[in-house]
């Protein structure tokens, strides 16, 4: 919700949003990606002046309704998440 929040005062790249909202970037990149799959954000990569790549974030057009069955779908997709991690770190 913080990483919306800060989106919704305009698009950053994750740099400055790690500064903004004080969160380590490999975090904040993990959970750009997964806001990202979600179609809650969107990213785009751009070549800042010196050349070096830079992908920015903005909020997305959305509209959610929040219940206890869509905390249940949502619940069960983050489980099946973490054991597929899992398996794939064990290999």
């Amino acid at each position: 919700m913080r990483i919306v929040a800060a989106l919704m005062e305009g698009r950053n790249y994750v740099s400055a949003l790690a500064r903004q909202i004080g969160m380590g970037r490999p975090l904040l990149h993990m959970h750009l990606q997964r806001l990202e799959a979600a179609g809650l954000v969107v990213g785009t990569l751009e070549l800042a002046e010196d050349g070096k790549a830079m992908k920015y974030f903005e909020v997305a057009p959305f509209f959610y309704e929040l219940s206890p069955h869509v905390i249940a779908r949502a619940a069960a997709t983050i489980t099946e998440t973490a054991d597929r991690t899992a398996k794939e770190e064990a290999k």
